[in-house]
């Protein structure tokens, strides 16, 4: 027997076995025929593995072989070890090696073709081996080759269906037919009915702030999908830590053990809420005890938004420094720009709301406002160069120290009237101004450039006074009256009553802008800076001025007084009778009468020895 064992080779051809010697053998290993019933499965114990068989104790006097052939052909393929137990079929006997022929296979086919049938009847489930992909699916070996569609291969579409090939999976049996053995399988089936009994078991076991493990499965924007034994919770970004979290990711990472507090669960909606940071104390409870308005504090810049940056006082605890505190800048500058991740920062508590779990923080406080340091060192009327940085409809910006700008309204850019600041001033462009005024509450520097030059209105309202004649120039129409420029810089008004002797109902009608006249100041208001005008009383004064002019132009020897003494004097001396033509010839003189009315009309009254 021994030379069985180690010797399972098939003997030499040349060698012939006699019927005495057959007899012989069976003698010697005692085999009786009712304990030999082929196609029986048998179970037996793995004794030894050779290249060419596995050679097992099956309780006979003699052992069983098993081909190499049913375990791929190698050694390697064998799924036993010498002293484990086997199932095999009994196929002949080998009188040569005096030993039984067993098929591991056949009895696998067998006991497969039984399996199959029992779990489609009872649905239950099977297992079976991922052999090769197919056309639509997988082929599994369970025991015989069955079908596994690729929409049954998983609970959700497989996206690396090679992953599959040789894993062991249970299956449930969709579909059997035993006299063709063809099998249809179902792991998706298998795995929702596994979840579903998770489902119910571990709903049965929840309760609200229990404490359980799970792993991270999943992470999204809002929120980790975490595994706690077969069943998948939500944890909220919200509920990930106690201080600002844009993403889970900043946390947590995939396949992570991490444990968790049932916040809430709802077994009919299949929904778990988690909570992650209710693990540790709420570090806002005490936060009014150890911050207050005025403070200053070290913290740490956690993220930063358009609107303003987070810093991290303690884990758990972050304030927001909003833009219009990061700087005292009156233009909105980016935190990106000023500040970096992780930075490292000293702020000022501006304002703690527990309640709203909300801290005001503040840089800019931290240092003086620039606007009162330039208040010390300038006064309003000082000149001070600057850049021009922004132009707008209303007037120019212009920088005058680092961070610090002021406005030249587009009324002090020139004595003259500017229709757009652009028409004088350009983007970068350095120039002179004054400072006007300084508003430290409001953050504002009134500048001019047109008052370097000097007050135009307070020169004029020196030299001029109410009654003086100016020449002037229409710069705009009303339907109350006209616009006029005095000088450069300087305007007045012509109100419609003022304009003609006649009356004019549409100003438009009679002037346009650019016509150019003489006008007497009505009125003068410096406070105000208004001027009011008169065309009509202007072309009054100006008859008069020539009516005198040329009573100035006649002999000095002989006034009007005189010449009208002569005319009365001729009349006296001329006959009564010769009256009627003296009176003709009074009427032929032409200039006599008029001279005599003219004096009688004058304005100014000068003539008193008339009478």
């Amino acid at each position: 027997m021994s030379d069985v064992t180690e010797h399972p080779d098939k003997p030499d051809k040349d060698e012939k076995i006699t019927s005495e010697d057959y007899a012989d053998l069976l003698d010697q290993y005692q085999f009786r025929t009712k304990e030999i019933s082929y196609g029986k499965i048998i179970k037996g114990r793995v004794i030894k593995i050779t290249p060419t068989h596995v050679l097992v104790d099956i309780g006979f006097k003699s052992e069983g072989i098993i081909p190499i052939e049913d375990f791929g052909g190698t050694p390697a393929g064998v799924p036993f070890k010498p002293g484990d137990e086997v199932q095999a079929m009994i196929e002949r006997t080998d009188a040569k090696q005096g030993a039984l022929i067993l098929s591991k296979k056949h009895a696998d086919a067998v006991r497969a073709v039984d399996t199959l049938e029992k779990a489609f009847s009872h649905q239950t489930w099977i297992t079976g081996r991922v052999k090769e992909r197919t056309n639509n699916g997988y082929t599994v070996d369970v025991g015989i080759d069955a079908f596994l569609p690729a929409s049954h291969a998983d609970l959700r579409i497989v996206k690396e269906p090679d992953k599959l090939l040789g894993q062991i999976y249970k299956f449930k049996v969709i579909k059997f037919d035993r006299k063709t053995e063809n099998a249809v399988l179902s792991r998706k089936l298998f795995l929702q009915e596994e979840r579903e009994k998770k489902r119910r078991r571990i709903f049965a076991s929840l309760a609200k702030g229990q404490k359980v493990k799970g792993h991270v499965r999943s992470l999204t924007n809002f929120g980790a999908f975490v595994d706690i034994g077969g069943i998948e919770g939500l944890l909220h970004v919200s509920d990930v830590s106690w201080g600002k979290v844009d993403h889970p990711s900043e946390v947590l990472r995939v396949g992570q053990e991490i444990e968790v507090v049932i916040l809430d669960f709802n077994e009919r909606d299949e929904k778990i809420s988690l909570g992650f940071k209710q693990l540790t104390p709420d570090p806002w409870s005490n936060v009014q005890d150890k911050y207050r308005a005025g403070q200053r504090l070290p913290g740490k810049v956690v993220s930063l938004a358009d609107f303003g940056a987070f810093v991290e006082l303690e884990k758990g605890v972050e304030g927001l420094v909003h833009i219009s505190d990061l700087s005292w800048s009156r233009k909105h500058i980016h935190p990106k720009k000023l500040l970096s991740l992780g930075q490292e920062v000293e702020v000022s508590v501006l304002d703690v709301n527990p309640e709203s779990k909300r801290i005001s923080l503040g840089i800019k406080q931290l240092s003086p406002h620039p606007m009162e340091v330039f208040k010390e060192k300038y006064a309003a009327g000082s000149r001070i160069k600057g850049v021009v940085t922004s132009i707008t409809d209303f007037g120019a910006f212009v920088e005058v120290e680092k961070g610090i700008e002021g406005l030249v309204h587009v009324s002090d850019i020139s004595w003259e009237k500017v229709k757009h600041p652009s028409d004088v001033l350009q983007v970068g462009q350095e120039t002179e101004t004054v400072i006007l005024a300084i508003d430290v509450d409001k953050q504002k520097i009134s500048l001019g450039i047109k008052q370097l030059q000097g007050d135009v209105w307070e020169e004029f309202f020196a030299r001029q006074k109410p009654g003086d004649l100016v020449k002037v120039k229409v710069v705009r129409i009303t339907d109350f009256g006209l616009f006029v420029e005095i000088l450069p810089g300087i305007e007045g008004v012509v109100f419609s009553s003022e304009l003609d002797e006649k009356k004019i109902d549409v100003p438009a009608d009679a002037f346009k802008v650019g016509d150019e006249r003489t006008a007497k100041i009505l009125k003068m208001s410096q406070k105000d800076k208004k001027i009011s005008l008169s065309f009509r009383q202007a072309l009054a004064d100006i008859h008069k001025q020539e009516y005198q002019r040329y009573l100035d132009s006649q002999d000095n020897r002989m006034t009007l007084g005189d010449l009208m003494k002569d005319q009365l004097a001729r009349l006296v001396t001329v006959p009564k009778r010769e009256a009627k033509p003296a009176e003709k010839d009074a009427g032929e003189d032409k200039d006599a009468p008029e001279a005599v009315e003219t004096k009688k009309e004058d304005p100014e009254g000068k003539e008193g020895s008339y009478d």
